[in-house]
């Protein structure tokens, strides 16, 4: 470890200890990268997202009743109609008229499973691909829900749920792209079976499943955007950073933490995903737009020429956008886009610079391309080099 990379680390232990956090030197230490040992990430990334406030004595306190509070979403949402915890002394109930399978009125328990079920169809499909280029989504977790998985109670998995359900899939998509793909071409695998996936023991479950059920759950919380495709994109990246804290008190509860910094984040980008705000100020077609004009600013020439090629920002800027740059990038080049994201005050005025910093940045290949190339170049990006991404789009900020 470097010298310098111990001196970053010893600022933040400085920011991180005082009794109320200085957020203005936090952001500014976070916009160059969060170091991840010590968990310095896992933590910064909670008060970025105002989950934890800045005052540190009250974490404590917080954490238990956030923690606490999600643990009843579970014992509220992941229950069968008509089936009780049987270690809790009560008994499966009795089927009556107003709780049977059949019952037409749309109030009914066993109405909203199965309209449940149809949201859960399409987020399981999701988050069986998610991050393909890595194994750790479909590797055992090491704290599995144990009020689910308890053999003494009568809960069923959310994965026991899909692969029991009938109902057809094509009733359950909802892309919101209209115009791409929400996937990139270089994070896709082919198409497989939910049998070609290893079935863990009794008692264990993936990475993946925690992950189904913080989607499941804020649907049913959120019932007015439910799940859209491509919001498992965005918890993907959250969860793994805080499921690999190497504080394993936090780490345990990678689960709870993720919900509610995922409802956080969704807070301030779930009008990228509300497809009748879409021509609003507030809508992701005025954020893409915005791109383009920012473009036009500050490289004319290739404005232009992307206007000539009729390449309308919606081709790549729509994914760019909504999943916050979580496609076009590898898992720990996505992390660490997100720590300058996180801790820019304005931040997702900040993506738009980073999106027309990565056009810049190709300029001279999509000058020299024709229309074929050029939209191959847009949709599979091809700069690894993240940092030098996020610095030019520092110096497109500091020239406003």
């Amino acid at each position: 470890m470097s010298s310098l990379h111990k001196s970053r680390i010893a600022d933040f232990q400085d920011v991180l200890k005082e009794p109320t956090i200085a957020l203005e030197k936090l952001r500014e230490l976070s916009f160059s990268g969060i170091p991840c040992e010590g968990g310095l990430r896992c933590l910064c990334w909670k008060i970025l997202l105002n989950y934890l406030p800045l005052e540190r004595a009250s974490w404590t306190s917080i954490l238990a009743k956030q923690r606490e509070l999600y643990s009843q979403f579970l014992r509220e949402m992941i229950i069968q109609p008509g089936i009780a915890k049987a270690n809790m002394g009560v008994s499966r109930e009795d089927v009556t008229f107003e709780d049977h399978p059949l019952n037409p009125n749309p109030d009914s328990r066993w109405n909203t499973y199965f309209k449940d079920n149809e949201v859960l169809l399409q987020i399981d499909k999701d988050v069986r691909r998610l991050c393909p280029d890595i194994s750790f989504f479909q590797r055992a977790t090491e704290y599995p829900c144990l009020l689910i998985l308890d053999p003494q109670n009568e809960f069923e998995t959310l994965r026991k749920r899909v692969e029991q359900t009938t109902l057809k899939s094509q009733t359950v998509a909802r892309n919101r792209s209209g115009v791409t793909n929400m996937s990139s071409p270089h994070k896709t695998t082919p198409s497989s079976s939910r049998n070609e996936y290893v079935v863990l023991p009794n008692g264990c479950e993936a990475h993946w499943e925690v992950v189904e059920r913080i989607l499941f759950i804020y649907a049913k919380l959120n019932p007015g955007i439910a799940y859209v495709q491509g919001m498992n994109e965005i918890v993907g990246p959250l969860y793994y950073t805080f499921a690999t804290d190497p504080n394993s008190e936090w780490k345990e509860h990678a689960e709870a933490d993720t919900f509610f910094c995922f409802t956080n984040l969704m807070a301030e980008i779930r009008d990228n995903f509300i497809k009748s705000l879409d021509d609003s100020q507030c809508g992701i077609t005025y954020k893409m737009e915005k791109v383009y004009s920012t473009l036009k600013e500050k490289d004319v020439e290739l404005y232009l020429k992307l206007q000539e090629q009729n390449i309308k920002p919606q081709f790549f800027a729509f994914r760019w956008l909504t999943l916050l740059l979580s496609q076009e990038f590898l898992l720990p080049d996505v992390i660490r886009i997100w720590d300058s994201l996180f801790a820019d005050d304005s931040r997702f005025d900040f993506l738009l610079l980073v999106s027309c910093a990565m056009l810049i940045l190709i300029r001279e290949q999509l000058l020299e391309g024709d229309f074929t190339v050029n939209m191959r170049l847009l949709q599979d990006y091809p700069i690894t080099d993240v940092c030098q991404i996020l610095q030019k789009a520092k110096e497109l900020q500091d020239s406003k």
